[in-house]
C-alpha cells in the first residue's frame, strides 16, 4: 500500500545541521505535538500548529551555532527536557523555553554528537568520547578516527550502559566503560545511528545505520560481538544518509522506517518492500533531520523533516482537496483566502523593509566613513570519492540561490557528467606553462538551484588542488573560495582487508623521522587517512585502488616504513612522492625496494577487460552515424549482420555510456604506459622511446602480445 502525503511548508528558520530538530511528545491524548528546532544562529525555535498556522511557543536569542538537539528525561517518562551542543557546552531547556542547565564541558572541541539516556549524557568531539553521569565526569575513549554519530543501548532493556561510535574508518565502536568492548566493520562510513523501531528492537540491541555512499543496514550489538541482520545497498545511486527515524506512517500497526538524504530525498521502508522503499519523496536539499508524529492536524500523522536551509515541512497524511458538499468547499475557499491575504500583506511589508533598507545601505556606502560589507553566507559541501566509477563527487549546497561556480584547477581533472545537474556549463581554454591552470570551467545555474553536483576523476601520480568560487544570487555580489586537495594516490578508498595471495611489490623506507612525520607523509599521499597520529607505535592501513581493483598496505612506525601493492606504479608513485617531502624537511631516506616480476602480469589482466570492453565501446560509437545514414538511404537494415542492427538499436545508449565516460579509453591507455615505464625504472632503464610502439599494440587490442612486449 503507498500513502498518499501531501507536502505542507511550516516555517524557515536559520541554516540547520543534523539531527537538530525533534518533536515534543504530545502532552493529551489527542494533542498535536510541538516541534522544536536548533539552528546556526543559535535560535532555538519552538512551535506548534494552530490552522495551518505556526504558533511559536518560544524562541531563544541568538547566539554560536548548534551542532546537535536531543530530548531527555527521567527514564520511563515523557522525554520532553530539550538538550542543546553549542561549542562545548550543553544546554538545558524545559519545553516552556526556561533554562535549567548550563553545563561547560572539559571538551576542547565543539561537540559533534550527543546522545542522552536519563541521567547520562554522552557526547563526542572529533576524536574524543565522554560520558557524564549527573553533569560528573565518568569515562573517556580517544577513536582512531573521526566520530560521526554516538548511541547508547536502552539501558531498560540491556541492563547496563553500551556506547556505540559511528566513526569515519568505516567502524562502529561498541564501548564498555572507557574500554573498546569490540569493532563491527561497515561496507561504508557510517554517518547516523538510530534504535531500530525506536527502541532497539526486542532485545534492545538492534541498531540502525546509514552511511555516507547511502548504504543502509541493521545490526545486532551483543554484550559479545555484533550479528549483522540485513544491508541494503545503494543501487540507484543515492546520495548520503544524514538522519533515520521509526514511525507507523502507514498506519498498518508496524513502525516503517524514514530515512532522510543528502541530496534531498525522503524514503519510507516496511519490511514488506525489502530492499526498495514504499515511496520516495524528493525535495531539492539535503534533509538534515527528519521525525514522525501528529503535527499540523489532530489524527493525522506526518513526517517532519529539516532541510539545511532552515525549511520545516511535513508530508503529511491529511488529504489536501477535501471530498464534501458546498458547504465545506465554500469554508475552505474562506480559509484560503484569508491565508492568501495575510500572506499578501506580509510579502508587500517585506518590499518595503527591502526597499528601505538597500536605500540605506546605499546611503551608508556613499558617506566618508563607509564600511564595505561583505554578506555572509554558508556553503555546505561535501567531496568523496565514488567506488562504483572511481570518480570524485563535489557537492555544494548554498543557503540562498547559487548564480555560478567556478570550477580551476592545477592538476589535469576530466569533468563527468552528472544527470541531476541542470546548470549550464562553459569551457575557458588555459595556459597549463605559467599559471599551471589544467581546467577552468565556470557552471551557469538556473534561478533557484541552491544545490549543485560535480564529478570529477584525477589521474594517479598527478596531485594538486581543485578550488571552486561559489557565487550566490545575493547583493553586492559576493563569493567564497573552497579548497580540496587533488592526492597522488586519490583514487584509492579505504578497505578492511587485502587478498594476501597476490604477487606484491614492496617499498622499504628507513630513516631518522618520527612516527609523526611519516604520518603526515602518508596522509598528504592517500585519501582517508585520519589526520591525528594514531595512538599506539605502530599502525597499518589498506586500500583498494577504486578504477583498477589493485590494493595497497602500508604499515610504519618510527623510522620505518614498509609499504606493499601489487601494481607497480603505485609503489613508483609513493617512492617520489615520500623522497620528496622527505627531502622538503631534510631528513636523509634509505629506500629499498623488492620488485616481483609476476605482479605486472597480474596488473595487466585486470587491466585488458577494461581496454577490451572501452576500445569496443568507441569502436561501435564511431560506426553510429554511418549505421543511421544507411538506414536513410536504404529505408530498413534487415540486409544488415545481427552485431551491427544491435549497435543501431542501442545506438542511444551507446551513446549515453561514451558521453558519461570522457576519456576513460585515454586514461587506460595512460595507465599501462605508467605500468611499462615504472616497471623498467626499477631495473634503470628508460624505456620511453619504446612508448610509440607500445600505442600500436595497444591499437591492435592483443592481450598475449601486450604481455610479451612487457616480458621483452
Amino acid at each position: 500500500m503507498e500513502p498518499c502525503l501531501a507536502r505542507v511548508d511550516y516555517l524557515q528558520v536559520g541554516v540547520t545541521a543534523q539531527k537538530t530538530m525533534r518533536l515534543l511528545p504530545a502532552s493529551g491524548k489527542k494533542a498535536t505535538q510541538k516541534v522544536v528546532v536548533g539552528d546556526q544562529d543559535g535560535v532555538i525555535t519552538c512551535f506548534g500548529i494552530k490552522k495551518g498556522e505556526a504558533v511559536p511557543v518560544f524562541k531563544t536569542l541568538p547566539g554560536r551555532k548548534i551542532s546537535r538537539l536531543e530530548l531527555g528525561g527521567a527514564l520511563n517518562t515523557p522525554q520532553e527536557k530539550i538538550f542543546v551542543a553549542i561549542g562545548a557546552e550543553v544546554r538545558g531547556f524545559t519545553k516552556r523555553g526556561k533554562q535549567f542547565l548550563s553545563f561547560e564541558t572539559n571538551l576542547t572541541e565543539s561537540i559533534k554528537a550527543m546522545c542522552i539516556s536519563g541521567a547520562d549524557l554522552f557526547l563526542c568531539a572529533s576524536y574524543i568520547y565522554n560520558h557524564y553521569c549527573d553533569c560528573k565526569d565518568q569515562h573517556y575513549f580517544l577513536s582512531g578516527d573521526k566520530i560521526n554519530d554516538v548511541l547508547c543501548l536502552p539501558v531498560d532493556k540491556v541492563k547496563c550502559i553500551t556506547p556505540v561510535l559511528a566513526c569515519q574508518d568505516r567502524v562502529l565502536r561498541v564501548l564498555q566503560g572507557s574500554d573498546l568492548l569490540y569493532e563491527v566493520e561497515l561496507p561504508g562510513p557510517p554517518t547516523v545511528l538510530a534504535l531500530s523501531n525506536g527502541n532497539g528492537g526486542d532485545s534492545g540491541e538492534e541498531i540502525v545505520y546509514g552511511t555516507s555512499d547511502g548504504k543502509l543496514g541493521l545490526t545486532q550489538i551483543t554484550g559479545t560481538k555484533a550479528i549483522p541482520r540485513w544491508e541494503i545497498g545503494n543501487e540507484k545511486k543515492r546520495g548520503g544518509i544524514l538522519c533515520i527515524d521509526s514511525f507507523d506512517i502507514l498506519g498498518d500497526g508496524v513502525k516503517e522506517l524514514l530515512v532522510g538524504r543528502d541530496d534531498g530525498m525522503i524514503e519510507i521502508y516496511n519490511f514488506e518492500s525489502a530492499d526498495d522503499p514504499v515511496l520516495r519523496h524528493d525535495y531539492v536539499e539535503s534533509i538534515a533531520s527528519i521525525q514522525g508524529g501528529c503535527v499540523g492536524k489532530d489524527g493525522y500523522d506526518e513526517i517532519v523533516a529539516a532541510t539545511y536551509s532552515g525549511w520545516l515541512t511535513g508530508l503529511t497524511t491529511e488529504p489536501v482537496h477535501r471530498e464534501g458538499g458546498s458547504g465545506e468547499e465554500l469554508k475552505l475557499s474562506q480559509e484560503m483566502q484569508s491565508k492568501i491575504s495575510s500572506l499578501r500583506n506580509e510579502l508587500e511589508q517585506l518590499q518595503i523593509k527591502v526597499l528601505q533598507e538597500r536605500d540605506k545601505y546605499q546611503q551608508s556606502s556613499q558617506s566618508s566613513t563607509a564600511v564595505s560589507s561583505v554578506p555572509a553566507f554558508s556553503v555546505n559541501d561535501k567531496f568523496t570519492l565514488n567506488k562504483d566509477d572511481a570518480s570524485y563527487s563535489l557537492i555544494l549546497e548554498v543557503q540562498t540561490a547559487i548564480d555560478n561556480v567556478l570550477v580551476q584547477s592545477d592538476v589535469p581533472l576530466d569533468l563527468l557528467d552528472v544527470d541531476k545537474n541542470s546548470a549550464v556549463v562553459s569551457f575557458s581554454s588555459c595556459d597549463s606553462e605559467p599559471n599551471s591552470n589544467f581546467l577552468l570551467a565556470t557552471y551557469r545555474c538556473q534561478a533557484n538551484t541552491t544545490r549543485l553536483e560535480l564529478k570529477v576523476r584525477s589521474i594517479e601520480g598527478q596531485y594538486g588542488t581543485l578550488q571552486a568560487y561559489v557565487t550566490p544570487r545575493i547583493q553586492p555580489k559576493t563569493c567564497q573560495v573552497l579548497q580540496y586537495q587533488i592526492k597522488p594516490l586519490s583514487l584509492h578508498q579505504r578497505t578492511h582487508s587485502i587478498d594476501e595471495d597476490r604477487p606484491m611489490n614492496t617499498l622499504m623506507l628507513k630513516g631518522q623521522f618520527s612516527f609523526a612525520e611519516i604520518h603526515s607523509w602518508v596522509v598528504f599521499c592517500l585519501p582517508e587517512v585520519p589526520e591525528k597520529t594514531p595512538a599506539g607505535e605502530c599502525i597499518t592501513f589498506y586500500f583498494q585502488n577504486t578504477f583498477l581493483g589493485t590494493q595497497l598496505e602500508s604499515t610504519y612506525r618510527k623510522g620505518e616504513g614498509y609499504f606493499k601493492s601489487d601494481n607497480i606504479s603505485t609503489i613508483s608513485i609513493l617512492k617520489d612522492v615520500l623522497s620528496k617531502e622527505a627531502t622538503k624537511r631534510k631528513i636523509n631516506l634509505n629506500i629499498s625496494y623488492d620488485v616481483n616480476e609476476e605482479s605486472v602480469r597480474h596488473t595487466l589482466q585486470l587491466i585488458h577487460p577494461k581496454l577490451e570492453y572501452q576500445q569496443l565501446l568507441a569502436k561501435k560509437v564511431h560506426l553510429i552515424d554511418a549505421l543511421r545514414e544507411l538506414q536513410v538511404h536504404e529505408g530498413n537494415v534487415d540486409f544488415l549482420l545481427p552485431k551491427y542492427r544491435s549497435i543501431l538499436e542501442e545506438a542511444d545508449q551507446l551513446l549515453e555510456e561514451y558521453k558519461r565516460q570522457p576519456a576513460h579509453l585515454e586514461r587506460l591507455y595512460g595507465m599501462i604506459t605508467d605500468l611499462f615505464i615504472d616497471k623498467f625504472k626499477f631495473k634503470g632503464t628508460n624505456v620511453k622511446t619504446k612508448v610509440p610502439l607500445l600505442l600500436e599494440i595497444l591499437d591492435g587490442c592483443d592481450k598475449d602480445g601486450l604481455i610479451a612486449f612487457f616480458d621483452a
